[in-house]
């Protein structure tokens, strides 16, 4: 062997030692990411009818960024609050309406992503839309956000009431001038959603399911998702028109951490 190709070899077997220091990492987190337990399915593969906007995938929240764990805009739940949506949506679309998600399953560090944000008192970017009455030192103490959240468990989403048939809804282009999200509904930001009285995330008393200053069309709209919801199994949190929670729980006490996409899916999704 002459020196050259011996000094060739040798930075061969440098190069490819570096190549797999490096990788390593990346490999180790893919193979020890968990996975949800098996009777975790894509509503999708339940009721494919069911108008998904997964908001948390997209910069248009009270972040103004994707949050982390959201690899796909998909909504996962228990099976059993998969298919109570499923009745839910079959009563709806009976009556010219369709359910849509704006957020199920959301991993622990996902909320985690929202304890750091609130913590940070200088960035308010979105307060103008999702926030623009209360202070943002407070919103611990206003429980509007919290250390753990019951959608880590599996069962509970947020979601809203489409008229048939559904309009497109634009995108949110990030920097755009704000709106509040109590404003009337052909002043904040356009959703497809029936006028529920203020947009999703509202962080106001206003969101309150059952607030006296909301009434005619909009008390009904919500009065038929949380009617037709109720009727199925499902408790509403009252300080939020748009948050349910299928009962009884699967793992009432379990706040799960896999990511938001199919590959964490234990069956063929």
């Amino acid at each position: 062997m002459t020196r050259l190709s011996t000094a060739v070899r040798g930075l061969v077997t440098v190069i490819a030692t570096l190549l797999a220091v490096t990788a390593a990492p990346a490999t180790a987190r893919a193979a020890t990411e968990p996975k949800a337990p098996a009777d975790f399915v894509a509503l999708r593969t339940v009721d494919p009818t069911i108008i998904e906007e997964i908001r948390y995938f997209t910069p248009h929240n009270f972040v103004g960024e994707r949050i982390d764990g959201y690899q796909q805009p998909l909504c996962i739940l228990t099976r059993p609050a998969a298919e109570a949506l499923h009745q839910a949506q079959q009563r709806l679309l009976r009556q010219g309406y369709s359910l849509k998600v704006y957020d199920c399953y959301r991993p622990q560090r996902s909320v985690d992503h929202f304890v750091r944000w609130a913590k940070d008192l200088e960035d308010q970017a979105m307060k103008g839309e999702f926030y623009p009455n209360v202070d943002k030192t407070r919103l611990f103490e206003d429980g509007y956000i919290a250390e753990k959240s019951g959608h880590s468990r599996g069962s509970t989403m947020d979601l809203t009431v489409v008229k048939l048939p559904a309009k497109p809804t634009r995108p949110y282009v990030p920097g755009e001038p704000l709106v509040p999200c109590f404003a009337p509904q052909g002043e904040r930001f356009p959703d497809n959603s029936v006028d529920m009285g203020t947009g999703y995330d509202c962080f106001d008393t206003l969101s309150h399911t059952l607030d006296p200053r909301i009434q005619g069309q909009q008390r009904a709209n919500r009065l038929l998702l949380k009617d037709t919801l109720e009727g199925l199994g499902f408790v509403n949190l009252a300080e939020e028109w748009w948050h349910f929670t299928y009962k009884p729980e699967l793992y009432p006490d379990t706040y799960f951490d896999f990511p938001v996409s199919r590959k964490y899916l234990i069956q063929s999704q």
